[in-house]
């Protein structure tokens, strides 16, 4: 090889190795610029700005291959070039971009309907370039006519784009009209120097690296200025503006049902392409072979796509259907309760009152009784009914008190408690209305205990509620025994209710707000979601769950004050007793 020929392969090389760094390093500037903005917990806005930057990397490929056949293979890009398909396909990211319109802070649309909505567009403008252009490379190929018709697509797309992000300059404010204004200006500045290299080309006199090249690359740097200001503002971006939000609901409507006209205008568009290649096109029958040929084969991806877009939406109608009935069944059960609790704070008060009463006639039978049983005058006969009675007297004074606390009757505060107090007060309250001989209540509860410092009502209200529903359980099935145990625990107390019924269905949602396994009209599904909270205040821990020998276990672990220890204050035995209901 000659000398001079290998100067000319050298400073070829050195050309093509310039240009593509140059054209390489002005489109990932673009998309650096892009990027930046790629990283927000907006989905909307990181799609808006991967797109661009896809957009200008489609762009990139595109001017490799026509560099690689001027300036590395040193031939005229061939005329008919089915590569330039790159160069139209840029414009759909843009396209699918403007559509996210991420200025707009309404509620988030689902990205798996946005990636279907990209490609539906994907295919059908894909379809469209293979009607109008590929048939004049392919079927009957014809310079002029590829040329006009490419051309003639590109530029529809083109101002489609610069249409579309007026729109959204005009119509947004802050900084984000400031980026569309921009993202504006290079759409502008690419439309109008790709329509002075169109001119070029047709006069032969573009060749890559020309003058012409300078305002198309020019773009990239613009969009990337773009992105840097969105991103050196994007605190401000976040910031509410007048036009950031829908105060008309059917606008949001509309935008969330543009997507479905646009499948369905896809698929209905198919025919009337048919339709004009049989009956009104004169073109040769080649092209209209290749065209039918192109319809057909698009019409089976458009129409997967508008099935599965139909069968993700109908089966997303479905959730929400299910999530609407079930909102509207714990809106019944809400209102219930709210009833329910009117009722129940109204027969509170009429037995705070009747409590009250109830207490003086109780005095004076305390009080009289005592006289009689510790008379020596009296009969030993009369003295032992006497006692009797005030024994008696004094278990109903006990069990209005309780009724009282549990009314909430009485101010509510921290003080220390014991908790077997609390437990056997819980028992007594709750056995008065014990319904079947085969279900009773078994007490375990362990002498001495360290106190807790709580709410006794509160408390009390937790106990009495997971024995109910223990006991409710049992009498569901053929009875049973409720266990109650309390224990220490390390730095706790602990308090055990361990049932032999039917067990738990789901332990893992028996706390939650109108979960219930019970029909309509009988619970609510607050009541134990109301432990949980009162629990929780206490700094303990509640837990349930079934054992392997049948029945459940709920677990209440409250935290022990070590420091003193209470009085022992127990009205049951702390051996294992059966309250029996009063005849």
């Amino acid at each position: 090889m000659s000398s001079s020929r290998r100067i000319a392969w050298m400073v070829g090389t050195w050309i093509f190795i310039l240009v593509i760094y140059s054209a390489a390093s002005l489109s990932l500037l673009a998309n650096a610029g892009l990027l930046l903005n790629a990283g927000t917990p907006h989905w909307r806005r990181n799609l808006f700005w991967m797109l661009i930057a896809m957009s200008c990397t489609l762009w990139m490929i595109g001017q490799f291959q026509w560099t690689y056949h001027e300036v590395y293979l040193h031939k005229p890009l061939p005329d008919l070039n089915p590569g330039d398909i790159v160069f139209f396909l840029r414009g759909i990211p843009m396209m699918a971009a403007l559509a996210l319109r991420p200025h707009r802070r309404r509620g988030e649309i689902r990205l798996r309907f946005g990636y279907l909505d990209l490609v539906l567009l994907f295919t059908w403008w894909t379809f469209l370039y293979a009607f109008a252009v590929l048939p004049w490379i392919y079927a009957s190929p014809m310079v002029a006519q590829y040329n006009y018709n490419y051309n003639l697509l590109a530029n529809i797309q083109n101002m489609v784009i610069v249409g579309g992000l007026a729109s959204l300059w005009l119509t947004s404010s802050g900084v984000w009209r400031i980026v569309y204004a921009n993202l504006f200006g290079g759409a502008t500045l690419y439309l109008l120097t790709s329509l002075v290299i169109n001119v070029a080309i047709a006069g032969g006199r573009y060749y890559t690296g020309s003058l012409y090249d300078l305002p198309l690359l020019s773009h990239f740097l613009w969009l990337a200025l773009a992105g840097v200001i969105a991103y050196q503002n994007r605190s401000k971006s976040d910031a509410p503006s007048e036009n950031a939000y829908d105060s008309d609901p059917d606008s949001t409507s509309e935008e969330n049902v543009w997507p479905a006209r646009l499948a369905m205008a896809a698929v209905i568009s198919l025919p009337v392409f048919a339709i004009y290649t049989l009956r009104f096109s004169h073109d040769d029958p080649e092209v209209r072979d290749f065209r039918l040929m192109a319809t057909l084969i698009a019409s089976v991806p458009l129409a997967l796509l508008i099935f599965l877009r139909t069968h993700l939406a109908d089966r997303d109608r479905s959730r929400l259907l299910a999530k609407s009935e079930q909102s509207i069944e714990n809106l019944k059960r809400l209102q219930a309760q709210i009833v329910q609790s009117e009722k129940l704070a109204s027969l509170g008060q009429l037995a705070a009152g009747a409590a009250h009463e109830i207490n003086n006639p109780l005095a004076a039978i305390l009080g009289f009784s005592d006289l009689l049983a510790d008379d020596p005058t009296v009969p030993e006969k009369a003295r032992i009914t006497a006692s009797k009675i005030r024994d008696q007297a004094r278990r109903t004074k006990t069990l209005v008190g309780n009724l009282l606390s549990f009314a909430r009757q009485v101010p509510a505060e921290r003080t220390l408690l014991d908790i077997n107090t609390v437990v056997n007060n819980a028992v007594q309250l709750r056995a008065l209305d014990l319904r079947s001989g085969t279900t009773r209540i078994e007490l375990q509860l362990e002498s001495v205990l360290p106190g807790v410092r709580g709410d006794g009502n509160q408390l009390m209200q937790v106990f009495f509620n997971i024995i109910s529903n223990a006991l409710e359980a049992m009498e569901a099935a053929t009875g049973g025994v409720l266990t109650i145990k309390t224990i220490r625990d390390r730095g706790n107390v602990v308090i055990l209710f361990s049932d032999s019924g039917p067990g738990l269905k789901d332990p893992h949602r028996v706390f939650d707000p109108f979960y219930t396994t019970k029909p309509v009209g009988k619970g609510t599904g607050l009541v134990l979601s109301i432990c949980f909270g009162i629990v929780q205040e206490h700094g303990g821990k509640i837990l349930c769950y079934n054992r392997q020998e049948g029945g459940a276990v709920f677990r209440v672990e409250l935290p022990a004050v070590l420091a003193a220890f209470p009085a022992k204050e127990l009205h049951l035995s702390t051996t294992s007793t059966t309250p029996q209901k009063p005849s």
